[in-house]
């Protein structure tokens, strides 16, 4: 490939971050490597990124702060959590600050590989593609951007709040169904992954309450409904 995707790789374990750089390059990535959190930062600052890959047990600054600050500079650009902790409430966390994927130590290389090339093909393919902006209530959505407008208020959402309030859209006043969710923005519908799309249902809630006429309902044992009193979409 000509234009190789470039990775952040920040891991504390410098033989595995090495054999992990060495393994995204064979497969045609360019793969930056960091060893401590602080490092990272400061090459996100300066380099341009299309995957971030962090460690979250890390010296200096840990994954998790990390990722927070890279969101404050590029709330789009994709995260993925690798760690040893396997605690509920740390892959929750994890979710929370908006990462795209996690994965628990120990992991085949493959799969990393597997979830990266998922991810990236998620945030490019939607691009251009379908539907890029949708009329919601009072709401303007641009999908492109990844920005919701009312009024003079625009929020920037982050790359899985776009992607699931697309599903939304595309299903508006209709139910989505759970599973189809999971499967198209998370690639798996494992308990963490579910956990995680009901944290950004709640953020999407947040940032439509601006609009009373708007709602996000449970389905029970399906999935979600998007309520809204008109939806016009165009290109």
């Amino acid at each position: 490939m000509e234009d190789r995707m470039r990775i952040l790789l920040c891991e504390d374990d410098e033989n595995l971050g090495m054999l992990l750089r060495e393994y995204l390059q064979a497969k045609g990535y360019n793969a930056d490597l960091y060893v401590d959190g602080e490092a990272g930062y400061k090459a996100f600052l300066k380099g341009k990124y299309d995957i971030c890959v962090l460690d979250v047990m890390m010296p200096k600054k840990d994954g998790f702060t990390l990722a927070q600050e890279i969101r404050t500079v590029n709330s789009e650009v994709p995260v993925i959590f690798l760690t040893a902790k396997s605690l509920k409430d740390d892959i929750l966390e994890g979710f929370k600050i908006g990462a795209d994927d996690y994965i628990t130590k120990p992991f085949s290389m493959e799969e990393l590989v597997l979830r990266i090339e998922a991810i990236l093909r998620r945030v490019k393919g939607k691009k251009g593609k379908e539907i890029t902006m949708y009329k919601i209530g009072k709401f303007t959505f641009d999908t492109q951007k990844q920005v919701l407008m009312i009024g003079d208020k625009m929020t920037k959402l982050t790359t899985k709040e776009s992607e699931l309030l697309s599903l939304l859209c595309a299903h508006v006043n209709e139910i989505l169904e759970r599973n189809y969710a999971l499967k198209t923005i998370w690639i798996d519908d494992n308990y963490f992954n579910a956990r995680s799309m009901d944290v950004y249902i709640t953020k999407l809630r947040k940032h439509l309450k601006a609009d009373p006429s708007i709602e996000i309902i449970n389905i029970h044992g399906k999935g979600y409904k998007l309520i809204a009193p008109e939806s016009e979409q165009g290109k």
